[in-house]
């Protein structure tokens, strides 16, 4: 076990330093940032002490490591727009992407796990059509299509949620589930197939022959085993919403770490889109590895392969 997790963690180290790179680069690929930040009117000189007072006189490998050194410690600097530290506004605007993330992935397994579990055990049936139906639909509506339409009928028409803001859980919810639909044809996907390859298995036959009860059969023997891979997908699936965030916190208008990396975007400030790239991809990086951990430990065979 101990080897499986350092060969997990030597890869997602591996994959961290490509994306620190990146998202590096996404400073200098974008043109001359001394003029970005000193303004069109600025003249050569001013250019040039900009330049020189930001460290951009020097060469790359040295910012490069000067920015990883105080990227690591939490310090990316100030943002171009707000003018105040880029940490002090990621902080400020993460807890409201968290939540909304953990909100919209909790709703997603609990729609999709047992109508995948469902759609195995009456497979070919009038209940398994309709879940791939419902799995297709689900694939085939944008998310910010479905978040207008929830505004219109829930917020505008029926008045019984409201249209934007955090201020009550109220507002969580139907952020939460145009942001959780996308995720739940894919997490009802996989507990279909993974049902429906356990209860082929012969383990579940000697389970049926004993005579127990279908019920716990598939609860019981069946559901822990095909749940396995539901655990990896789940944590791919939390680094897509936080970093998806940004539309459906656009359309409601919801101030967390999404909107923060539009108006940045938007506005050129590229320490906070820095910033946002390189946390979220972290996030990903760290819930991918420790979702191949917990695989293991459910799943021996991982760790022998």
């Amino acid at each position: 076990m101990l080897a499986f997790t350092l060969r997990r963690l030597v890869v997602a180290l591996s994959v961290a330093f490509t994306v620190s790179v990146i998202a590096f680069a996404l400073l200098h690929l974008s043109g001359d940032l001394a003029i970005t930040i000193a303004g069109p009117e600025a003249s050569p000189a001013q250019v040039e002490e900009v330049r020189h007072q930001y460290g951009l006189d020097r060469p790359l490998p040295i910012q490069y490591l000067d920015w990883l050194w105080h990227a690591a410690h939490l310090d990316f600097g100030n943002s171009f727009f707000f003018r105040e530290s880029v940490t002090a506004l990621i902080s400020e605007r993460m807890p409201v992407t968290m939540r909304l993330g953990a909100i919209a992935l909790t709703l997603s397994l609990v729609v999709a796990v047992p109508l995948g579990v469902l759609a195995a055990v009456y497979r070919g049936t009038a209940i398994d059509r309709l879940a791939l139906s419902f799995c297709v639909l689900g694939q085939a509506i944008p998310t910010f299509c479905l978040g207008l339409a929830l505004i219109i009928v829930f917020a505008v028409n029926l008045r019984w949620l409201p249209v934007s803001g955090t201020a009550t859980w109220q507002s969580y919810v139907l952020p939460s589930v145009a942001l959780g639909w996308y995720a739940i044809p894919a997490v009802m996907r996989l507990s279909r197939n993974g049902m429906l390859e356990v209860l082929s298995q012969d383990y579940i036959r000697t389970a049926r022959a004993k005579g127990l009860s279908p019920t716990k059969v598939v609860l019981k023997h069946a559901l822990r085993n095909a749940i396995i891979p539901v655990v990896a997908l789940a944590a791919v699936q939390f680094g897509f919403m936080l970093g998806g965030s940004i539309v459906v916190e656009a359309v409601f208008s919801m101030h967390g770490i999404g909107h923060l990396a539009w108006e940045a975007i938007s506005r050129n400030d590229f320490p906070v889109v820095q910033a946002v790239v390189l946390i979220l991809a972290g996030i990903y990086i760290t819930l991918t590895f420790l979702a191949d951990v917990v695989n293991a430990l459910l799943d021996p065979r991982m760790r022998v392969a």
